[in-house]
This record gives structure tokens, sequence and C-alpha cells, in this order.
């Protein structure tokens, strides 16, 4: 078990080490990045990869630990050591402008894309150009709710450790496998090979979702790709595809934005896959 939290001096090199998190090259180089809030580290408490617990250390404010301490308990259950910092030191740790008092440092959690197949994905959401950190957590977030197995984001996204994104996907980063680093090409070619329909989410898509569902055809083992907030899919991304699918609109909205979009298209996969015949009832990729 750890020690009680120790109270941590605002120049001690693990507050540094931490504050320099910030920097995607040096989260890149240690492996480490910061998960803010109850809730995110709650969840990183309870991950585990290749036998080592996600949460390295945890910092902490007076008045949270006393706020939160059940989750403060659990780290130090955990072998977490948990510092007791003051709050400007939580201040420059922090990326929120009102942070809650709690900050984790964590491990990576990204897995090679293989080892995601080996898994045999039903259901898989790419990130193809997808540049904002607050649409990358959501869509995250939204692949975790709709049950999917796996998400993701190619080598022309933002970084999976980016702050936002961790923030914005409210935990989910640690519910399920999620791969980065590698091209569109190489993704959509592994999960073709591995036996998964892929699918782009196009606005000018030749195919109708709901015309898909109708006809049965959204039952198998699938992917999507999501494209850049602003311009969409290019069109050798969309070229990858099995079919390139858009979301009816009924109204009179010009478009929907990427993660509702990304929520519309897995929740469809999901319950066509939980229908009788789907793959959740019997067939799996490959």
């Amino acid at each position: 078990m750890a020690p009680a939290a120790e109270p941590i001096s605002p120049r001690s090199p693990r507050v540094s080490a931490a504050r320099r998190l910030a920097r995607r090259s040096f989260r890149g180089k240690e492996r480490r990045f910061l998960a803010e809030g109850p809730q995110a580290v709650r969840e990183a408490i309870a991950h585990r990869a290749d036998g080592e617990a996600t949460l390295v250390e945890l910092f902490t404010t007076a008045e949270a630990a006393q706020r939160h301490a059940d989750v403060v308990e659990a780290a130090r259950r955990a072998g977490v050591r948990v510092h007791l910092a003051a709050d400007e030191v939580i201040a420059e740790i922090s990326h929120t402008v009102t942070p809650q008092g709690l900050v984790g440092v964590c491990r990576f959690v990204d897995r090679p894309l293989h080892t995601v197949l080996a898994g045999r994905p039903r259901l898989v959401a790419v990130l193809a150009h997808v540049r904002d950190p607050g649409n990358a957590g959501t869509v995250l977030r939204c692949a975790d709710a709709a049950g999917a197995d796996a998400v993701v984001l190619t080598d022309a996204s933002v970084d999976l450790y980016n702050p936002k994104a961790v923030r914005a996907s409210v935990g989910s980063l640690f519910h399920l496998p999620v791969v980065v680093g590698v091209s569109v090409e190489e993704a959509v070619g592994a999960l073709a090979a591995a036996g998964v329909r892929v699918l782009a989410a196009d606005g000018a898509g030749e195919h109708d979702l709901d015309a898909e569902l109708d006809a049965g055809r959204m039952g198998g083992p699938t992917a999507w790709i999501f494209g850049n907030e602003a311009w969409g899919l290019p069109p050798e991304t969309r070229a990858l595809a099995h079919a390139a699918v858009r979301v009816p609109i009924h109204g009179r909205a010009e478009s929907l934005n990427l993660a509702t979009a990304a929520a519309v298209c897995l929740y469809a996969s999901a319950r066509a896959q939980r229908a009788p015949g789907g793959c959740a009832s019997g067939c799996a990729g490959g």
C-alpha cells in the first residue's frame, strides 16, 4: 500500500515533469499523459495494460482529497504515490479553466493494430484527419457508449493524449482498445482483410444509412471512417471504403457535426448487429 498523501514542493522535479506533459513531444518521449478530474482518475485507477497499472501518480489539493476521498483512497490502495499539492501547483499542471483538484499521470494505453484485429472486432471507429481534440475525445466516448470494440486514430489525426481529447472522452479512453499512429490505408486494408466491412461516413455518400439498414446490410462486422470536421473525407480516403454512406437529413439542417454524425452511424450499426441475425448473435470478423 502506498503511503498517505505527501506534500510536494512546487519546485519538485515531479511537478516539472507533469507540467511538461502539456507538450506532445514530451508525452511521446515519456509515454505518459495527464488525466484530470475524479471520473478520469477513477477510470485510470481501474485500468491495467500488460500487467501494469495505468495510473502512475496522483496530484491532489487538500480540498479535493476530502471531496473525492474515495478516489484518493482507491489510488493509495492500488499502490499509486499520491502528492498533496497547493492549488497553484494543480493550476500549473491542469489544462482546464477551473481545475477539479485531481490530476493523474498515466501510462499510454494504445495498442498495436494487429492485437485489436486478433480480437475479431465487430464495430470499429476510424478517425481519419480528425484534428480537433474535443471532437476526437467525443467520438471515442460515442464509440464506447455504442459498444464499439476499438477506435483507431490515424497518423493524420490529433494526438489521442492531448489533454482536451482525454477530457472529452470522459473516461472512455480507458474502456476500449485504441490504436494510434497508423495510416488510414494501413488501417482500412487490415480491417478489410479481417473481414470487416469498411464504410466512409460522408454527407455526399451514394448510399443512404436508412436504406442500408432497411436492406439488412448493417448487421455484420463494420468499421466507420470519420473525416475532418470542416472538409470531411478526401476522395482518396473515400475510395478505400467498401461504400460511402450518408446520414439522411430529414429537416432543413445543412449538415451534422462530426460527433453527432458518428453517434448516429455507430448506434445504427450497434442496433443492426444486435438484431436477430446480426453479428452480435453469432458471426465475427475474419
